[in-house]
């Protein structure tokens, strides 16, 4: 990761490993096995990304950042110019479909680097994850990564 630990450092770090969809450990290895199919671990580090659950946030972003605002668009193009219907699938359509489907990647990758860095997840399941993964139980005022 970056040597700079502060937020900004952070930040720039999540944003460049997400869009490049590179390792968030080391910088170096793939995070993604196919287009949006996050690998089961990284190819230079053995960073296991069984941590990753981004679940439905790239397309809930990708909709609510873009989708909505390229709807606004579609719709005052209609009012303004009112167009035959067929310049909608030409114009419109290709628009929609382009603007929300390829940003998921990157997407992905912010919010996977984001988990990793941040060392978020689930809230209480300490326990659960020390028997997932073989660990001995915590002691008191122990940090849970």
């Amino acid at each position: 990761m970056a040597d700079d630990e502060t937020g900004g450092g952070k930040l720039r770090w999540i944003l460049e490993a997400g869009w490049k969809g590179l390792c968030p450990r080391c910088g170096e290895g793939r995070m993604f096995q196919s287009w949006l199919k996050v690998a089961d671990r990284c190819d230079r580090c053995g960073l296991d990304y069984s941590f990753a659950a981004p679940d439905d946030g790239p397309a809930f972003f990708s909709l609510c950042v873009i989708a909505f605002p390229l709807t606004f668009l579609i719709v005052w193009f209609q009012v303004a110019v009112s167009p035959p219907f067929w310049v909608h699938f030409l114009t419109s359509l290709p628009l929609m479909v382009l603007g929300t489907i390829l940003p998921l990647r990157p997407i992905k990758g912010w919010l996977v680097a984001s988990q990793y860095v941040n060392k978020a997840r689930e809230a209480g399941t300490g326990e659960l994850w020390n028997r997932l993964h073989g660990r001995e139980q915590q002691q008191p005022g122990e940090v849970d990564h």
